[in-house]
């Protein structure tokens, strides 16, 4: 996932051009090992592996991206030059705390919704998308769209600008064949019509559990090949209620957004 290029980006970024902090520390021989400081679900192993490899340490470790993890887990081991070790300890541990932060709401969303698909959206940091939805997927999540290109989303502001009728014209004109057409929809009069019009993903974006559950039967009843996302206020505390609406899949700006950092350490010694 990570290329040198990134790699020499995200260490310049976070070293900066005349690095003391780390330039006072002897190039000695050093052991270091990261200890997970709550429970949680791993991910960014591997980008924090591919950190210190980078920077010429070694490194060993029991666990894979996707387990579940306790407090006091020491999930990696690292030697080499202690210099290099203190370099690399800030962008590995980052890379573990935000994308196991996102595993492990995830992994807690899935489990309020059994049997329903929990997706990712495209709020995410910039620049770092990629690892943000990968740390979805290790949970078992969905990563939705990666980009504009991977699939044609006709939402609300299209629909006010050309009209709903006129964009999945459009778009059944100029997309190829293998790309799915998903139409956000407000109401039930909108999402019937997108069924009629024959879509392939019809989203009920912010609209209450009783008025989706209603919108699933209206499109079925039309063609039950549409595939039925909710999306749009969905949280923790009411993900459940919108399970039971029938819908095939969830997506929750909440997994990139809200997701707390998990909390590892790094302890260093000769």
């Amino acid at each position: 996932m990570l290329s040198t290029e990134e790699l020499d980006a995200y260490l310049e970024e976070d070293l900066g051009d005349d690095d003391d902090s780390n330039g006072i520390v002897p190039a000695v021989e050093a052991f270091g090992s990261i200890a997970c400081k709550e429970e949680g679900v791993l991910a960014g192993l591997e980008e924090a592996c591919a950190v210190f490899r980078h920077l010429g340490l070694t490194t060993a470790t029991s666990f894979v991206d996707g387990q579940p993890l306790k407090k006091g887990d020491v999930v990696l081991e690292v030697r080499g030059s202690a210099r290099d070790m203190i370099r690399g300890e800030r962008l590995a541990l980052n890379f573990l705390g935000r994308m196991s932060g996102i595993a492990t709401l995830t992994a807690k969303c899935i489990s309020l919704a059994p049997g329903v698909r929990i997706a990712a959206t495209r709020k995410t940091t910039p620049g770092f998308r990629k690892f943000e939805k990968k740390a979805v997927k290790l949970a078992g999540g969905d990563a939705h769209r990666y980009d504009l290109s991977s699939a044609v989303m006709i939402k609300d502001n299209q629909i006010r600008v050309m009209g709903l009728e006129s964009a999945i014209r459009e778009a059944k004109r100029r997309a190829s064949f293998t790309k799915k057409i998903e139409v956000e929809v407000e109401s039930l009069d909108e999402a019937e019509k997108a069924a009629r019009l024959g879509v392939d993903i019809i989203m009920f974006d912010n609209m209450k559990p009783a008025t989706i559950k209603e919108g699933v039967k209206k499109v079925k009843a039309i063609d039950a090949r549409i595939l039925l996302e909710a999306s749009g206020g969905i949280t923790l505390e009411n993900l459940a209620d919108y399970a039971r609406t029938g819908v095939d899949a969830i997506s929750l700006g909440a997994l990139t957004r809200d997701a707390r950092w998990l909390d590892f350490s790094m302890d260093i010694r000769l």
